[in-house]
């Protein structure tokens, strides 16, 4: 027996060391794969080389052979052909009232041992009637559709109840992951549909949640014969692109839902984790290859690890082929209020968008899109055309310089229109537990957990801070005693990344607990067209043409830095400090460069060269076309070297003040080397000085994201200046 169990051990090992050394192959590989930094397009052949563009039917069916090809061999793994072989048996029909019920056993594939469990529930009808098909944890969306006049048709292939567990084992020679597993068997449930005469088989539709949702897709994209799908709240893998899910988003990223659930997907995704520009595929173009045929992206608004950002330029992109099918209605977008769990009223919008699709209802679906910026409708809006001034040499000394690199940024961030302070005291008698509720976005968002070491005020709403914005302030418990602060604190402002469906809520618990450890007051808010204020940038630009959304972040930060000063008692005003992550990196850096009361920046991957890191990265069209966070930025493409100021010259507006920079070294927003040529450039201003110290550059060895190694490195920053 030991004899027996050393060979399997071997055995075991050894297979263990093949995929190992194909999977290190692979990851070599994909060094060599085109970097596309924005969604791969569904309509670019040889996207990255020739670019050739698809003009013909027969073009896009090469184009979709190629999608399912590279979509299987690096995010899914490779499913059978149809076994062919399909056969049910009838485990028992009974009826509900008028419904007929009936569980189904298929059986098919070698030696028919692969199995698939089906319940159906059949309204009574005179003609064949559309299919609501979904997996058997969502039997209740399917006792809705019964109400409608569908046929409810339930599936074992979720996770309480999964009859495909065993297919990659009965089918040898194919390595398809879980997800794939059960998309696959959904097509065997719909082989057995196309049996039944009571079914209307140009009306079969498919839905799921969450990790169903994601199945859903898959199906629906390998199998032609299911006419309409929806997917809800799929997130990552899902109608989320796995490009617009990495950490700068706050939502699952390639490493977390590789990590977290290796059996979903491909070991080889895993590999694409900080460096997913290489992934020669993604979700928008899985769901274009189920045009023209019915498609709805369904999400939650403020679900945690959600990117409502996200869903939409995928929405925009798989729009293309619908466009170019004549089937533009039959794709739509649904942002729903609310978390990541479903409700009834969920499946009747799903049914909604079915029926419109099978032409039972001509009630289109409203595409709401919350952000839906683009460049060419700020030109339109705007009216503004290309800068032609020539912007001079930087030189002078260095108030000179200073006062023009301001002008400078004022004008990149656009005309701030006048405004009023707040006036009125912000007391510390709100640090009792609730004065009033919280915004109630931010109840639905969910709010970091603090010990009792710290204490909090919540502000706004007849208060608030800035411009009417709400926020949390966060002390020492030791500094307060009673309703009062114990003196004057120093202020930590943390500034979020593009965490859209979420805001400032989610990051924060271990910094609040580190800073006021430290001695901080630590405040937050969320920028417009995040969190709690997702709603300010759907027509921003139509309010404030000749504004920027970049330039509100930066207004509203300034706001309430004269708050500190101004209204809050509490605080030491020598010592008011701006940290962030991402998009907060660069808030907090144009906002030190402007406001002298800024005492010293923490900026986490937030910035590189806007002249000189445009080639394999998402460069200055990241600010431009794709956040819409400043538009003026887009008249310079193509001729970068002619915009007026780079991140060197904010950094040197900022002199001699303490700045933090800390960049990873597999950043594939910002390339390593451009954000150390910007810090070298002004670290010659600073030496020039005497403040040679105060700029610092920590590189670390990882890709973009914030853990416990960045937030230690600010936090000892933050404890040498006090």
């Amino acid at each position: 027996m030991k004899k027996y169990l050393g060979l399997l051990m071997m055995y075991i090992l050894c297979l263990a060391n093949t995929q190992a050394q194909r999977l290190a192959e692979d990851s070599l590989r994909i060094d060599k794969l085109p970097a596309l930094p924005f969604l791969p397009e569904p309509l670019i052949t040889d996207e990255g080389g020739t670019n050739t563009p698809v003009q013909t039917m027969g073009q896009w069916e090469a184009r979709k052979k190629w999608i399912r090809d590279q979509y299987q061999f690096w995010v899914s793994g490779s499913r059978p052909p149809a076994p062919g072989n399909v056969t049910a048996k009838v485990i028992s029909e009974t009826r509900s009232g008028d419904v007929k019920l009936r569980m189904v056993e298929l059986s098919f594939g070698p030696g028919m041992s692969a199995k698939m469990r089906v319940e159906l529930m059949i309204p009574p009808s005179k003609k064949p009637l559309p299919v609501f098909m979904t997996q058997w944890n969502h039997r209740g969306w399917a006792q809705v559709a019964v109400r409608r006049g569908y046929i409810g048709c339930i599936y074992a292939g979720a996770d309480n109840m999964d009859d495909t567990k065993d297919y990659a084992t009965i089918f040898s020679g194919y390595d398809f992951a879980t997800l794939m597993k059960r998309a696959w068997g959904a097509s065997r449930v719909v082989d057995y549909l196309h049996t039944l005469q009571e079914v209307d088989t140009a009306a079969i539709a498919l839905t799921g949640h969450s990790r169903n949702g994601k199945q859903s897709l898959m199906a629906a994209a390998f199998d032609e014969r299911i006419k309409a799908v929806v997917t809800s709240s799929g997130g990552t893998g899902g109608e989320s692109t796995f490009r617009y899910s990495d950490e700068r988003f706050e939502s699952e990223s390639v490493e977390e839902i590789t990590r977290v659930f290796p059996y979903w997907f491909s070991p080889r995704l895993r590999l694409f984790s900080g460096r997913e520009q290489r992934l020669p595929v993604d979700q928008n173009l899985l769901m274009s290859l189920i045009a023209p045929r019915g498609l709805m992206m369904v999400s939650a608004i403020t679900e945690t690890q959600g990117n409502d950002w996200g869903i939409e330029q995928s929405y925009k992109s798989v729009q293309k082929a619908y466009h170019f099918l004549h089937a533009d209605s039959n794709v739509a977008i649904l942002l729903r209020r609310g978390r990541h769990q479903h409700a009834a009223r969920d499946a009747e919008d799903f049914i909604d968008f079915f029926d419109y699709v099978f032409h039972r209802s001509s009630r289109r679906p409203e595409n709401r899109l919350y952000h839906g910026y683009s460049f060419d409708n700020w030109k339109k809006l705007s009216g503004e055309t290309a800068d032609t001034r020539k912007w001079t040499k930087l030189q002078g000394p260095l108030r000179e310089r200073q006062d023009s690199i301001r002008q400078r940024i004022k004008w990149l961030l656009g005309d701030e229109p006048p405004g009023v302070p707040a006036e009125r005291s912000l007391s510390p008698l709100l640090t009792r537990n609730r004065t009033y509720p919280d915004d109630y976005l931010a109840e639905v968002i969910g709010q970091p957990t603090v010990p009792e070491t710290v204490k909090k005020m919540e502000v706004g709403p007849y208060n608030a801070l800035g411009e009417d914005l709400w926020g949390t302030i966060y002390f020492p418990a030791g500094k307060v005693a009673g309703d009062s602060v114990a003196g004057q604190l120093p202020l930590v402002i943390f500034l979020h990344e593009y965490s859209y469906a979420t805001g400032s809520q989610m990051r924060m618990e271990g910094l609040i607990r580190k800073f006021t450890a430290l001695g901080y007051a630590v405040l937050r808010f969320d920028f417009a067209g995040f969190g709690t204020r997702i709603e300010e940038a759907g027509h921003f630009y139509e309010r404030y043409p000749h504004w920027s959304l970049m330039g509100k972040m930066v207004a509203d930060t300034r706001a309430i830095i004269n708050d500190a000063c101004t209204r809050m008692p509490f605080v030491d005003t020598s010592h008011i400090y701006l940290a962030g992550y991402s998009l907060g990196g660069t808030v907090a850096l144009f906002t030190a460069a402007l406001d002298e009361r800024v005492k010293g920046t923490a900026i986490v991957a937030g910035f590189s060269s806007l002249r000189n890191d445009n080639v394999g990265t998402e460069g200055i069209r990241h600010y431009s076309h794709l956040h819409g966070l400043i538009p003026r930025l887009g008249f310079y493409e193509g001729r970068e070297n002619s915009i007026p100021v780079d991140f060197d010259d904010v950094l040197t507006a900022v002199a001699p003040r303490p700045v933090l920079v800390v960049a990873p070294e597999r950043d594939r927003i910002h390339g390593i080397g451009k954000v150390k040529a910007i810090v070298n450039n002004a670290s010659a201003v600073y030496n020039k000085a005497g403040a040679g110290q105060q700029l610092s550059l920590k590189i670390l060895d990882d890709y973009t994201r914030f853990k416990e190694p960045v937030e230690k490195e600010i936090e000892e920053w933050l404890s040498r200046q006090r």
